[in-house]
């Protein structure tokens, strides 16, 4: 354990969603949530205002719009823009610290003990959290983050999420039980609903009755690698270092359907598709993988894998989409599919080898894979399928906006950009020759909206 508080935790507040409220000015204050749009989506993140309603990570889309009002919006994910501000951020990070840790996309830890002369103090890192948290807002255009301070990762985790959103706790070194015994069981890592079932069991709600447990007795309800890191934790015992570089396990990419679906052409066209970003974000990644994935989930909710492993690491999508043809015709399609993904493991940071080596895949245990991303919208097969809720737009003659909706052959854009005011909306045609995906919009430029209203 450390002397002083010197690891940072850093948790962007509903980061998808905040980046979609910087980018459309007319969502800001209002409900916003981010996720799969169709019937069978999942809620990656919700805003504030949506949560005030009940709105929920992991929740079914179909939930979330019952719990929400009329006018909430409901959108899907722009990778390309959360990418781009999260840099921003990371690079902030690094300015602190050689040692940043970067363990989702909005969320990092700082080793503050390795970032030179830094004022280690309870008083020297609350300074420099507050000017953290002003330079992050001022460089992503208004996003916000809450950090936590302290003596482990650990205690900096539990930090940040005390005072969300926007928040700033540092755990003072000594006061670490002071601060976790109070809390509920479930703030710690690792003690998921189960877990917690069991716990409450035996009369433990909060980590102070859980450090009141002896070892052999959280061994005998957890078993022993499970029982014995709650007891270390329970006491604030966590000596886990900073890590700047984590490996990726794997790269995958899932699509959950409206609908059963069971023609195998048309799920040849997802395969290919998948193996298309799959290939793109591992070539992005300077990876290549041995082993391809194929994930389904059948009618009835029930999940399997295949896989199949390679001689040589490919980053190539040809030969991810054949494998991944070559898995499905084993798997089969009987009774129609809910969900399919793609996925490469086994991943390593050299290049592919021989594309037309005469060695053939062999089949390898089955690897699962997970992407908790949002879903991505599937391939378009109709020029309205071509556009989605939340995507970034520009008409050739009324310039740049987003998509708010669309339906019966015609697509409703609203334009506006992050600099401007809420913008008119216009209703176009689904196939208007003059409007065209884009790229998301730079918060730190101003660019003038050309649309009129139409009412």
């Amino acid at each position: 354990m450390r002397r002083e508080a010197s690891i940072l935790h850093l948790d962007l507040d509903a980061f998808f969603a905040a980046v979609e409220q910087r980018d459309k000015p007319s969502l800001r204050g209002r409900p916003v949530v981010v996720g799969g749009t169709g019937g069978r989506g999942v809620v990656a993140t919700a805003s504030y205002e949506a949560r005030a309603y009940g709105a929920r990570s992991a929740m079914s889309t179909a939930e979330a719009r019952r719990r929400c009002p009329s006018g909430t919006a409901f959108l899907g994910g722009r990778f390309a823009a959360y990418r781009r501000t999260s840099g921003v951020v990371m690079e902030l990070l690094r300015e602190l610290s050689p040692l940043v840790e970067p363990v989702s996309i909005d969320e990092a830890y700082v080793d503050l003990a390795a970032g030179g002369d830094l004022d280690l103090s309870v008083d020297g890192v609350t300074a420099l959290a507050r000017g953290l948290k002003e330079r992050i807002a001022a460089a992503t255009g208004g996003v916000t983050g809450s950090v936590g301070i302290g003596s482990s990762k650990l205690m900096a985790k539990i930090g940040s999420d005390l005072d969300k959103p926007d928040g700033l706790v540092v755990v003072p070194p000594g006061r670490e039980r002071e601060v976790l015994h109070p809390l509920p069981v479930t703030r710690l890592g690792g003690v998921g609903p189960a877990t917690a079932e069991r716990l409450h069991q035996v009369g433990v709600k909060t980590v102070g009755d859980l450090a009141a447990k002896s070892l052999p007795d959280l061994v005998a309800l957890a078993g022993r690698a499970h029982g014995t890191g709650l007891y270390a934790l329970a006491r604030a015992e966590d000596d886990r270092p900073v890590v700047a570089e984590r490996e990726a396990k794997s790269i995958s990419q899932e699509e959950t359907f409206a609908r059963d679906l069971t023609d195998r052409a048309v799920l040849a066209r997802y395969v290919d598709s998948m193996a298309a970003r799959v290939g793109s974000r591992l070539r992005a990644a300077a990876y290549s993988g041995r082993t391809v994935t194929l994930k389904l989930r059948r009618y009835d909710f029930t999940t399997l894998t295949r896989s199949q492993t390679l001689p040589q690491p490919t980053d190539d999508p040809r030969v991810i989409a054949s494998i991944g043809h070559r898995l499905l015709a084993e798997a089969g399609t009987q009774g129609g599919l809910r969900l399919l993904g793609v996925g490469v493991s086994g991943l390593s940071l050299y290049a592919q080898g021989d594309l037309f080596a005469d060695d053939e895949p062999t089949p390898d245990d089955d690897v699962g894979t997970t992407d908790d991303r949002p879903e991505e919208e599937p391939e378009p097969r109709t020029a309205e399928a071509r556009w989605w809720p939340g995507q970034d737009v520009r008409h050739d003659e009324l310039g740049a906006g987003w998509v708010w909706g669309r339906g019966l052959g015609r697509v409703t854009v609203r334009f506006e950009g992050p600099l401007t005011p809420p913008g008119p909306v216009r209703t176009l045609a689904s196939d208007d020759r003059a409007l065209h995906p884009a790229e998301p919009p730079d918060w730190r430029v101003s660019e003038p909206v050309r649309a009129t209203p139409t009412r």
